[in-house]
């Protein structure tokens, strides 16, 4: 006897068992941006995310091994997502630095400057948080990747032993700091930092690459035992 009334489409499953429900996954998300904004990476929790989005932290738990794989997930979700290539490659140093300048930029505009700020934070606490953001969303031009100074070097633009140190310490920094205070990032702004803080400073790396410290959006920058809180960051 066939079969009456039956759905043309079966819900997918998933190993759990259970079909996914993308509407609460939106919500749990939209829940983690939330308390990202307003308490920063410190205020995550899977009991506060429950709690905004009236689910049960079970379901949460099925979703993310842990709080960092939840917040790299909302942060993919959200306004920061890129929809580009991660390669970096336009042929020459320059362009190579105007992009990721830019990419930086919009990842900072992407989200409020509360957020941007207590991010950095988090990841100069927890590496592994500052590798897994980097490397889920793609490069966020916050780093120099190796393989920009490399192509540069073998153009011949940048001596060998070149350091990522001064792009790594100096862009994210500075972009931060005008982001916080409403001050304009535009190509002519843009132009001027690279054309004389960057390649100069870049090409000034060389002699002396293997004794530089790392940058503070290296992933691993050195803290001071007591580092300062910052507080009533707007």
């Amino acid at each position: 006897m066939p079969y009456r009334n039956l759905p043309s489409e079966i819900p997918q499953r998933h190993p759990g068992g259970r079909p996914r429900d993308e509407q609460l996954e939106q919500r749990i998300l939209a829940a983690v941006a939330a308390v990202l904004s307003e308490s920063g990476y410190e205020g995550v929790s899977f009991e506060e995310v429950a709690r905004r989005c009236g689910a049960s932290k079970s379901s949460l738990y099925r979703r993310w091994k842990s709080k960092r794989d939840m917040v790299v997930t909302a942060l993919r979700a959200g306004p920061a997502r890129r929809h580009d290539s991660d390669e970096i490659d336009t042929g020459s140093l320059r362009g190579d630095l105007l992009a990721l300048c830019e990419r930086l930029n919009q990842t900072m505009r992407s989200a409020d400057g509360r957020t941007a700020w207590l991010l950095m934070q988090a990841g100069l606490e927890d590496p592994e948080l500052c590798e897994a953001i980097e490397t889920s969303m793609g490069p966020t031009g916050a780093r120099l990747p190796r393989s920009v100074i490399d192509a540069a070097i073998a153009r011949g633009e940048l001596p060998a032993d070149t350091s990522p140190f001064p792009y790594e310490e100096i862009v994210g920094a500075t972009l931060l700091i005008r982001r916080l205070n409403g001050l304009l990032v535009d190509a002519h702004y843009l132009d001027a930092l690279i054309d004389t803080v960057l390649v100069p400073s870049l090409r000034a790396t060389s002699d002396r690459s293997q004794s530089l410290p790392t940058g503070i959006f290296s992933g691993n920058p050195a803290t001071q035992t007591n580092p300062a809180q910052v507080e009533d960051i707007p």
